[in-house]
């Protein structure tokens, strides 16, 4: 009898053990669980576009200058390199048509290449450029001074031809007295960007 029950209380002992440690197995796997759904997951390393198109233009820049270094046809050219996104832009001076086609065409031979802008210069456009920012120049002051002649109240009668040359004012006419002439003169040369002003056109009437 005493060994029934001995055995009794040995299995239910048996029993309890191992629902405890059944309860602390699971009570382990919930707090797995709660310390994953706590932990936030690791944000994803982020992918910088601008620093990788750094990189790609700069790499581009040096590539296209190597090309472009030690070419005969490019003797003489003063050419510089920009590259924005894949776009290569070409600024400075060629020294002919026949420079800046080998330019362009070698800028758009290196790989990575999108397109290129071609905005280089060469000497004769200097040169037309400035007789058009001259002649624009001479043109303005011509238009002010005739301005300025029929605003001023001695002066607004007088028929006063007008001309600029590289900033020399030449006027021409024939106007009523030496004075007159004289105060001409005096108007055209308050002028913004008047060099000098000829009255040897200039006449007075006689009498």
């Amino acid at each position: 009898m005493n060994r029934y029950i001995s055995d009794k209380v040995s299995t239910h002992t048996r029993y309890l053990l191992l629902g405890a440690g059944l309860v602390v197995a699971l009570g382990g796997v919930v707090a797995l669980a709660i310390a994953a759904e706590a932990t936030p997951a690791p944000a994803p390393a982020a992918h910088s576009d601008s620093t990788g198109a750094a990189i790609s233009d700069t790499d581009i820049t040096a590539k296209v200058k190597y090309k472009l270094s030690g070419v005969k046809s490019l003797k003489g050219s003063d050419v510089d390199v920009t590259t924005t996104n894949g776009v290569v832009t070409l600024t400075g001076t060629a020294t002919g048509s026949r420079a800046e086609k080998a330019a362009e065409s070698l800028a758009k031979s290196v790989k990575g290449v999108k397109s290129v802008d071609d905005e280089l210069t060469k000497p004769n456009d200097s040169k037309r450029s400035a007789r058009a920012k001259a002649a624009v120049s001479d043109s303005w002051i011509t238009t002010k001074v005739k301005s300025s002649l029929l605003a001023d109240s001695v002066s607004k009668g007088f028929d006063v031809k007008v001309v600029t040359t590289h900033g020399v004012v030449v006027l021409s006419g024939k106007l009523a007295n030496q004075d007159a002439i004289e105060h001409v003169k005096d108007v055209a040369e308050k002028v913004e960007g008047v060099k000098s002003v000829d009255t040897a056109g200039l006449s007075a009437a006689a009498g």
